[in-house]
């Protein structure tokens, strides 16, 4: 029985580690050929390694135009199209209140969330097939008041616009384009911190878990494959119910 992306192209940003590399993983488990970006090179080799043949790495900043010109130049010489878009690369932090904002982790926050998200879809849409889906990750923390996450915050706020706009501008050629939005989830960036803050990031939810990453892998296969065909410019929270109440 053929899978959900069978014989698709697919790219995931940021797809070394993570809810990102478990979205890699579901894709190439569902017959697509998956590329995935890192900014180190080792940690992109080892993650190539374990997703097996129908992966390819390469190594780019998801703030740096250069270095996206360069990936679908790669993209398109080796495949010749895109089907699938996950841009997940990001950069932020939840503990920087508003007197401890500098502009240089205001360019480095909105550099990769915003500006690299931009350009990144654009090249994604003159690649893509028609037909194709493009998924933006955003985060809970857009719609949840979280004090010291203002920047995050309103550069993940931003996607849901993005996703609205260009779902109407590509309309004519049937690409779709949606926001998913991860609470918090059981990757690596939860490892250093306390018990009592983890406990709070659960009390947050009205599930009473952190998530796993594969449970944001299969709703963005969702939003990926036929099964969500008709969504399109919408916002899917997979946030255990924070941001929701």
């Amino acid at each position: 029985m053929p899978g959900k992306l069978d014989g698709k192209i697919a790219l995931v940003t940021g797809g070394s580690t993570g809810m990102a590399f478990a979205t890699a993983e579901e894709f190439i488990a569902e017959g697509a050929v998956v590329y995935i970006t890192g900014r180190r090179e080792d940690v992109l080799d080892e993650a190539v390694e374990r997703l097996g043949p129908r992966s390819r790495g390469i190594v780019a900043d998801g703030g740096n135009l250069d270095d996206i010109g360069r990936l679908f130049d790669t993209i398109g010489a080796e495949e010749g199209r895109l089907d699938v878009l996950f841009a997940s690369a990001a950069a932020g932090t939840l503990v920087e209140p508003l007197a401890e904002v500098t502009a240089e982790s205001y360019d480095r926050i909105f550099g990769i969330n915003v500006r690299g998200t931009v350009f990144t879809a654009q090249k994604a849409a003159e690649l893509m097939t028609d037909g194709g889906s493009i998924i933006l990750n955003g985060s809970a923390a857009a719609v949840k008041a979280m004090p010291g996450s203002s920047l995050y915050s309103a550069s993940k706020n931003a996607l849901a616009a993005f996703a609205r706009v260009w779902s109407a501008e590509l309309a004519q050629r049937r690409i779709r384009v949606n926001v998913v939005h991860p609470g918090s989830i059981d990757t690596a960036s939860l490892e250093t911190i306390t018990p009592e803050h983890r406990d709070h990031l659960v009390s947050l939810t009205t599930i009473g878990r952190i998530g796993q990453p594969a449970e944001i892998a299969s709703s963005v296969l969702f939003l990926a494959s036929a099964d969500s065909g008709f969504v399109s410019g919408t916002e899917l929270f997979v946030s255990g119910g924070m941001g929701q109440s």
